[in-house]
């Protein structure tokens, strides 16, 4: 809404001092053209904001200006519930949300303290877009308006009809009766039931959504923690999962957890407490993590008892681990990774015809 734009513009020019019609741009995630017509009206309406010329110039307010602002809407609000984790509200579509109200949170603190808080936040980094590896974290783009519109169903209690574009099919409309919103591993799910049978809804995926006008039928109160365990639970016990006994180097064990749909055991003992990455009855990512002791074999390597989601699946999450892990059983997946690998030594075998001769 622009009346929550024109607050954050202001927010930001009295944080900062001076700021270029393109860095509020960049912040309002608007075009230069919709700030200049902003600055007008901000002007026409009273408030005190000029343009300095000049290499280093741009808009500020006039020394000494504060205006009540602060108060935070519905969807501002909300984010602050889930800032916890920025990813977390940016998964659920409110990250612009989320830096609106943190701007009318700073501006609402005395000023000392705003200053303080200001330099302790450039002392803190959450979740870079890279890690140590310099390797991109995946980051699923959400669109707003979606986005929104599943949030309004399932906080208005209303069912909703979603496009979706399950794995490996065209996307079809289907009318759901939505119960809550999960976030797993920066990843949005939609939790509801459809026809009565609980479904799970990966919300990248849904490319369009309406809200209904009539009641969603689902039970007055909800424990999500609990229905994501058991659709979880579930998720891992269906489909044409495999189970893989392998050896692996202790140090690549936390990429073939992560990998697989769960761990059923370790050298030593079953091991309790894996929780899949997604549940329910339709598609989704999948992501193991277990807890409990480990015990090593002759040679420093773990012997690991895992599932994944299907024969595709375990080829090509044993794959990425290269000679860090070895397959021990069943001997289908022996045969594959070795005609694989096979078939990548015949193709290196040769020089490159591209190759420029050494000297």
């Amino acid at each position: 809404m622009r009346a929550d734009r024109l607050v954050s513009l202001v927010l930001l020019l009295r944080q900062h001092g001076r700021l270029s019609a393109t860095t509020l741009a960049r912040e309002l995630e608007v075009s230069t053209r919709t700030v200049l017509r902003d600055i007008d009206a901000l002007s026409a309406a009273g408030v005190p904001v000029y343009a300095e010329r000049g290499r280093h110039g741009g808009f500020t307010l006039l020394p000494g200006f504060r205006t009540e602002l602060t108060g935070l809407n519905h969807d501002e609000a909300l984010a602050l519930l889930v800032a916890g984790s920025r990813r977390g509200a940016q998964a659920f579509g409110l990250g612009s949300a989320l830096a609106s109200a943190m701007r009318k949170v700073v501006d609402a603190l005395p000023d000392g303290q705003r200053a303080t808080a200001a330099g302790a936040a450039r002392r803190l980094l959450i979740d870079p877009e890279t890690d140590a590896l310099a390797r991109r974290l995946v980051t699923e783009e959400l669109p707003d308006a979606v986005v929104a519109e599943v949030r309004r169903a399932v906080f208005a209690g209303h069912r909703l009809r979603i496009r979706y574009a399950a794995a490996g099919r065209d996307p079809e409309w289907r009318t759901v009766d939505p119960i809550g919103l999960v976030t797993v591993r920066d990843q949005g799910y939609l939790l509801a039931t459809r026809a009565g049978a609980d479904r799970t809804y990966r919300l990248s995926r849904v490319l369009a959504a309406e809200e209904l006008a009539e009641p969603a039928q689902r039970p007055e109160g909800v424990d999500l923690d609990l229905a994501w365990q058991e659709r979880s639970r579930r998720f891992r016990a269906g489909g044409d999962q495999v189970t893989v006994l392998v050896r692996v180097d202790p140090a690549r064990r936390e990429d073939l957890v992560g990998s697989a749909v769960a761990v059923l055991a370790e050298e030593g003992g079953a091991v309790g407490g894996t929780e899949g990455g997604a549940a329910g009855a339709t598609e989704g990512d999948t992501n193991g993590e277990t807890g409990g002791g480990t015990q090593e074999e002759p040679g420093g390597r773990l012997r690991l008892e895992v599932t994944f989601q299907d024969p595709r699946h375990a080829e090509w999450a044993l794959w990425q681990l290269a000679t860090s892990a070895e397959v021990l059983a069943p001997q289908w997946l022996r045969d594959r990774l070795h005609d694989r690998a096979a078939a990548v030594a015949a193709r290196y075998a040769a020089p490159s015809p591209e190759a420029t001769p050494s000297a």
